[in-house]
């Protein structure tokens, strides 16, 4: 069901990025979910409110790792949903620690994260969301927020149905 989870941590793990993928602590992890919006319940990280339909998959730290260069993790956590998140199954969001101990939202989005070797604003990575089809959105950081730049298909501009 969750394939994608798997191609988060491929992709990321690809050379482009410069440091090597991590581990958080107890701490950061409690502190990283509470800033995603996430709640303990029945002992699992969940956000999305799913009544508990057999697809539901509870939050979890798919990703730990510093994807803009600037010496801090990012951390991507997903939850899986066909209730919450439909035929895609998958809603992700995007943390970065910051230099206080923090973390913050960047991003937030149903589907799966592909980060990409172009850049936006600050050295962030764009990120195509993957789902059901054949036409993906690319998103771009400008400096305040990641915004819907193009789309594509295995590389190629695309326009959506």
């Amino acid at each position: 069901m969750l394939k994608g989870f798997a191609i988060v941590s491929l992709l990321w793990g690809a050379p482009s990025f410069a440091a090597a993928p991590g581990k958080l602590s107890h701490a950061d992890e409690v502190a990283a979910f509470k800033a995603a919006g996430f709640k303990m319940v029945g002992g699992q990280w969940q956000s999305c409110g799913d009544p508990g339909t057999d697809s539901y998959q509870a939050g979890a730290i798919d990703t730990v790792h510093d994807v803009n260069g600037d010496g801090l993790a990012e951390v991507v956590i997903t939850e899986g949903s066909t209730f919450c998140y439909g035929a895609v199954e998958t809603g992700f969001v995007l943390l970065s620690k910051q230099t206080g101990g923090n973390w913050k939202v960047v991003t937030a989005n149903a589907g799966v994260p592909t980060f990409l070797s172009t850049k936006g604003v600050g050295n962030w990575p764009d990120i195509e969301i993957g789902g059901p089809g054949f036409c993906f959105p690319i998103y771009r950081w400008n400096g305040r927020k990641y915004a819907l730049t193009r789309h594509q298909y295995d590389g190629k501009a695309c326009r959506p149905n």
